[in-house]
């Protein structure tokens, strides 16, 4: 698998929705994830360390409850420490129409 790094460009982006959408419950977890996949892919990582999303799984679940087609892929990456892990890259493929969403 090729392994992917965070660019600057992205992690100043995913700064910008956590300042935006501040809040530890899961309803503005889930808002943040949504908006971060609205930009880019997002990997597990990415969610966790950009995002402040520490489950990231369940929010990816909760975003696929209320009808939004997210895909998972494999993606392996590095940590700070050198290690490397197989983790999961999400794509918003499309989201929820307003009928789903209100459910």
């Amino acid at each position: 698998m090729q392994e992917k790094k965070t660019t600057p460009e992205k992690e100043a982006a995913l700064k910008s929705l956590r300042e935006q959408f501040k809040g530890a419950d899961a309803d503005t977890q889930a808002r943040r994830t949504l908006e971060g996949l609205r930009k880019f892919p997002l990997t597990t990582f990415e969610l966790m360390r950009g995002l402040d999303v520490y489950h990231a799984p369940a929010r990816i679940r909760d975003l696929r409850e209320a009808g939004h087609n997210i895909i998972t892929m494999r993606q392996t990456v590095t940590t700070e420490a050198g290690v490397k892990h197989n983790v999961g890259l999400y794509v918003l493929v499309q989201e929820a129409g307003p009928q789903e969403q209100a459910a």
